[in-house]
């Protein structure tokens, strides 16, 4: 799981040339099939001594057509020994390096039964299922990890998410180990003589093969509920007491998406069981893959939480197991509505101004993407790998659209459309145009002209906003222009705008439609504006300028939202000559009731590079939130200045955030000499998360080193 990152609240970023022409991948269509899985039993015995498992999947199945002869099951990295009928006669069958091919002696037709058992072994597979030793990290274990199509490295099946099928799994392993798998758990068969237990896990209701789970190791599980519901954390053992504060909020938050979806948890149990093999989550139907970092001590909590990700693989219970992508162009149907779900989270447990800030950190993550390396539609059927659709056009760009969509339908049609799809195509893999057709039986909205801007389009609306007060006429004239740059497809968007009028008076709020590429908008206004506002709320995903004069800014800087007055900080760079915003500034960064204005409060002082702010810098570093405190030592550091290391060296020995001490050890080397290596040599034997510290004292030494050693050019003999 990436750091959060704090990003620059400037909402127009520097064009830049595209890097990766994606129009050039290949286009993808949606798998055929000749049958429809029904169920598989797999029953396999583990050695993880020797790094290998063998067993067979009893597979029922559905032919699609008549006279149907021939099966063709997904298989790599296995070695299949027989394939058998019910009766335990040997079918013929072929394997491929990619399949097994299964010949019946008798053919079937639509809509009849097939059963047959392959029976098989593999030996330390490189996808799918993973053997890890024992180290001083982890203990011996095995994880799988079968999205998007790797559970055929592990089991014979048809390994495309369209197809749901039920499934057992019955798996022996020493009886030191546990083992945890998807659905309810059956039975666990104790073998006292052979030193073995076998565990029956049924997954009841249907669910697609990248969603399957195993896990197998010495784990402590921490047993925990949300009523009859059990919920449990699968852990490695010295984590168990930090586990109990990290995962105490998971009932908390499915009671929380139980009620807002309005489709109660639909699975027998939820577990969450820690692997090395992942750097984030991964979620798998009813047990979710977690990397091993989510444990980590109450000091890293501040700033590496993981709260955001637990909240996020949870929603995937409703979106992408319950309903789930038809084919992989589809992915914002699970991850935009995961991304979007775990906003609403946020807001809900942290408050609205958290949650506001939250959206506008996932506008910005895709506006980043857009502006470095390329702009696609959200539905996007151009890739050699599922795995290029997981990008942060799927994520938060989708998020933001949803966050649009219910902006215009309003609340209670847009939850309304939520649940009306959720119930509508439970245990059904699903499209887009479903979702566009829940929305028109739900809410009798055609919101076609949305989804063809917005999804199926490329880009986002680059707005050029000004306005004139006319004080005779007793209006404003607001000028919007689109300034996109339309030629790759990108559209002219139509979309609803709120503007803020604001006025000794009060607020006035004018919700507005734009449908051209330029637009004029009037206002009657009495009274000259304090502070006129585009896209009041921030519902929009936009880039845009809006020049304002310092007056203006100020005012914006002391009675706007979190976000406008964020922005109105950046914004006051411009006016840097000016003492009345040099004051408000500094005000704003010591008085802001939010943390992130105060960022940018700090970090527009920093841009002006004034000698006389660096004992608000210097303040700063004990401001009550982190980021905040390790954006002024940022910006100390960048000073330069040898007489600030004693200070950065007190800073760093008395902080509680590993995030603010990598940022006083960066500074140090940035303002230090060769004389304060050991120093930081010493500071690296630090253990901290994901050694944070280690890392930056290592980039300080680097520092140092690069800017100390001389240049002594080769003479050249002639």
């Amino acid at each position: 799981m990436a750091t959060i990152l704090i990003v620059s609240l400037s909402f127009l970023l520097p064009a830049q040339q595209t890097q990766l022409d994606i129009y050039k991948r290949p286009r993808q269509f949606e798998r055929s099939r000749d049958y429809d899985a029904k169920h598989y039993r797999v029953e396999l015995t583990f050695d993880l001594d020797e790094k290998i498992f063998w067993g067979t999947n009893t597979i029922t199945l559905t032919p699609l057509k008549n006279e149907y002869y021939t099966c063709v099951l997904d298989a790599e990295e296995l070695i299949v020994d027989a394939v058998k009928n019910p009766a335990g006669a040997q079918l013929e069958f072929e394997q491929t390096e990619r399949h097994i091919i299964v010949h019946f002696p008798d053919a079937y037709n639509f809509g009849e039964d097939v059963l047959f058992t392959v029976e098989y072994h593999a030996k330390d597979p490189q996808r799918g299922l993973y053997f890890d030793d024992k180290t001083d990290e982890h203990p011996q274990m095995v994880t799988t990890v079968s999205w998007p199509e790797y559970a055929h490295h592990w089991l014979p099946c048809y390994d495309y998410p369209h197809d749901k099928v039920t499934h057992e799994f019955i798996i022996t392993v020493k009886d030191t180990l546990k083992v945890l798998g998807n659905g309810r758990l059956v039975r666990i068969i104790e073998d006292k003589l052979n030193g073995t237990n076998t565990y029956h896990w049924s997954q009841d209701l249907p669910h697609s093969t990248y969603l399957f789970l195993l896990a197998i190791g010495p784990f402590a599980v921490i047993e925990d509920s949300l009523g009859p519901l059990p919920v449990n954390y699968w852990v490695y053992e010295e984590g168990v007491e930090d586990a109990k504060w990290i995962f105490e909020k998971t009932p908390y938050m499915i009671e929380f998406f139980d009620n807002i979806y309005g489709y109660k948890y639909p699975w027998a149990k939820y577990d969450q069981v820690i692997s090395p093999r992942f750097g984030g989550g991964a979620e798998n139907t009813s047990a979710t893959l977690l990397g091993q970092g989510v444990i980590h001590d109450r000091k890293a909590e501040k700033d590496y939480s993981w709260e955001r990700t637990i909240a996020h693989e949870i929603a995937h219970q409703w979106w992408g197991d319950l309903i789930t992508l038809r084919s992989w162009e589809h992915t914002w149907l699970n991850e935009s509505f995961g991304t979007y779900s775990d906003y609403l989270y946020t807001r809900y447990d942290k408050g609205k101004d958290e949650g506001a800030y939250e959206l506008l950190r996932k506008k910005n993550s895709y506006l980043r993407e857009a502006h470095t390396r390329y702009m696609r539609p959200i539905v996007f059927d151009r890739y050699e790998r599922a795995q290029q659709n997981f990008d942060s056009h799927t994520y938060p760009k989708g998020a933001v659209v949803l966050h649009m969509l219910r902006f215009i339908l309003g609340d209670e049609p847009f939850f309304r459309t939520l649940k009306h799809f959720l119930h509508k195509h439970e245990f059904e893999a699903v499209a887009t145009h479903d979702f566009m057709k829940a929305v028109k039986e739900a809410t009798g909205e055609n919101m076609d002209w949305f989804f063809e801007q917005y999804i199926f389009s490329p880009g986002h609306p680059v707005f050029d906003v000004s306005y004139v007060w006319n004080e005779g006429a007793g209006n404003v004239r607001m000028m919007v222009r689109q300034v996109q740059d339309t030629s790759k497809g990108i559209p002219i968007y139509k979309v609803p705008v709120i503007i803020g009028i604001h006025t000794d008076e009060g607020k006035a709020l004018e919700k507005v439609w734009i449908e051209k590429q330029e637009e004029v908008f009037t206002f009657p206004v009495e009274e000259k504006p304090l502070m006129m506002r585009f896209d009041e709320g921030n519902y929009l995903l936009k880039e845009w300028t809006f020049d304002k004069s310092a007056n203006e800014l100020l005012y914006q800087l002391k009675n706007d939202d979190v976000i406008g007055r964020s922005w109105a900080a950046s914004e006051l760079i411009k006016h840097k000559d000016d003492t009345d915003v040099v004051d408000a500034l500094i005000a704003c960064a010591r008085n802001d009731e939010f943390w992130a204005v105060r960022q940018s409060a700090v970090e527009t002082l920093g841009e002006m590079k004034r000698e006389e702010d660096i004992e608000l810098f210097k303040e700063k570093c004990s401001d009550k939130k982190s980021r905040v405190r390790a954006a002024a030592l940022g910006i100390l550091g960048e000073l330069g200045k040898a007489e600030l290391v004693p200070f950065l060296k007190e800073r760093f020995e008395a902080e509680d955030s590993y995030l603010v001490q990598a940022e006083a050890l960066r500074s140090i080397g940035k303002c230090g000499d060769p004389s304060h290596i050991p120093y930081l040599e010493e500071a690296a034997q630090m253990k901290s998360y994901r050694d944070v510290i280690k890392r930056a004292a290592e980039s300080a030494i680097k520092t140092i080193q690069g800017r100390s050693s001389s240049y002594s050019p080769i003479p050249v003999v002639f």
